[in-house]
């Protein structure tokens, strides 16, 4: 029985709140659902022609829980899900995942819907047999794949050789402010440039090789549907973070993904007349992000601006868009034509990279200092947002009455 509270350290939280988490799952399910009513969007069960199976790799938290909640909250989707969580017993607190995942399953079920979710380690083909037995089983093909690992290390399925991502620049050193959680005050990070070994172990984790995996599995098993189409996720940025981002050890794993991507639509038209999307998303408030030299600080700037604006979205509306304005596009929400760019790559980050929006954070940006701090940025929302995902600072939760079992949701 205990009363919980954030637990920070190194700008990460390293506990959840059981109630807390559930409760903003909820809360982007019951988004999702206004949403589904305002566009007028049918579901698989209201003669809807949206997807009937998706599959979510990396379904527990940010982009890909949001996927998740919009392929079977919107659209009436059955759903497969695939993270690799710790469960919470009734005296251990369990990951921020494991809890959304509960609560999901707990909110598809009682909308007759159905959801298989296995915590398994996505990278090993033992848990890609476990989820085409699932698939097959479930009695449907797959219409959409959802690609959305972000895990800083992966064992290669083959090899079983451990490989570990790094946040590096490359060629020279990089230095940048960032924002202290504890004290809505500026911390200066840098970070040394990667080794070639570092940026080819960071491609190993985060480019498109375990991708490929799964499209080839997924294939071979005959479960992938006339028109299947899968999506993985990126960023791109600001020039701002490109040294430390776009240009580093990260940004050579996210090209790998691109690479990835034009194979697969190949492969897919050619197969099953289905296609592959990079989907390059906004910037958002995530574990790493926190930690990242400069993105903290550039985000809780772009998040002023953009609320300002009207415009700032996070995980929940930025994949009901990409869903309902960029992947099913078509008559009575049917698997229409993508909008792309000449990379054929989805652009949802069309909103944060517009210029006015980039000249008014360049704007703040200069010369910002501890003074002006709190009214060049948003750090409440920023703080938010980080607490969020761990199931802190979600309004109608009483963070002051004791838990007495971890596991429960209520």
């Amino acid at each position: 029985m205990a009363i919980i509270k954030p637990m920070i350290r190194s700008n990460m939280c390293i506990n959840a709140h059981p109630v807390g988490c559930a409760k903003e799952c909820e809360n982007q399910i019951a988004w999702m659902k206004a949403k589904k009513a305002e566009r007028g969007i049918k579901s698989v069960k209201e003669g809807g022609n949206g997807p009937k199976l998706v599959l979510v790799l990396g379904c527990s938290t940010g982009y890909g829980l949001a996927s998740r909640i919009s392929a079977a909250f919107e659209y009436g989707a059955d759903t497969i899900g695939v993270s690799f969580e710790k469960a919470a017993t009734e005296a251990k607190g369990g990951t921020p995942g494991w809890y959304n995942n509960e609560a999901f399953d707990r909110a598809a079920k009682k909308e007759g819907l159905y959801t298989a979710t296995f915590s398994a380690d996505a990278f090993a083909h033992e848990t890609r047999a476990m989820i085409i037995d699932e698939i097959k089983k479930n009695g449907k093909k797959v219409d959409l794949v959802v690609y959305s690992l972000a895990s800083p290390v992966r064992t290669d399925p083959d090899t079983k050789v451990l490989y570990k991502s790094v946040l590096k620049p490359k060629d020279k050193p990089y230095a940048g402010m960032g924002i202290d959680i504890m004290t809505d005050s500026l911390k200066e990070s840098a970070a040394e440039p990667a080794t070639e070994e570092e940026i080819a172990n960071t491609v190993k984790v985060m480019g498109g090789d375990d991708w490929r995996l799964w499209i080839k599995a997924l294939s071979e098993a005959g479960v992938l549907n006339e028109g299947c189409r899968t999506v993985a996720y990126s960023y791109i940025g600001p020039k701002l973070s490109h040294a430390i981002y776009r240009d580093g050890a990260i940004g050579m794993a996210k090209l790998d993904l691109e690479a990835a991507a034009k194979d697969l639509n190949k492969q897919l038209a050619d197969s099953v007349g289905g296609a592959a999307y990079v989907s390059v998303n906004k910037g958002l408030v995530t574990r790493s992000s926190a930690v990242i030299p400069i993105i903290s600080l550039y985000l809780s700037v772009l998040f002023k601006v953009m609320k300002a604006k009207g415009n700032h979205e996070g995980c929940i509306e930025q994949m009901e868009r990409l869903f309902a304005e960029r992947l099913f596009t078509g008559e009575n929400s049917a698997a229409g034509k993508v909008p792309v760019d000449s990379e054929n790559r989805i652009r949802i980050d069309d909103w944060e990279l517009q210029d006015d929006v980039q000249a008014e954070v360049d704007k703040l940006m200069d010369g910002i200092n501890n003074e002006n701090l709190k009214e060049r940025c948003d750090l409440e929302g920023y703080r938010h947002d980080f607490l969020a995902i761990n199931g802190f600072d979600i309004a109608g939760v009483d963070y002051d009455k004791e838990v007495t079992n971890m596991a429960s949701l209520d």
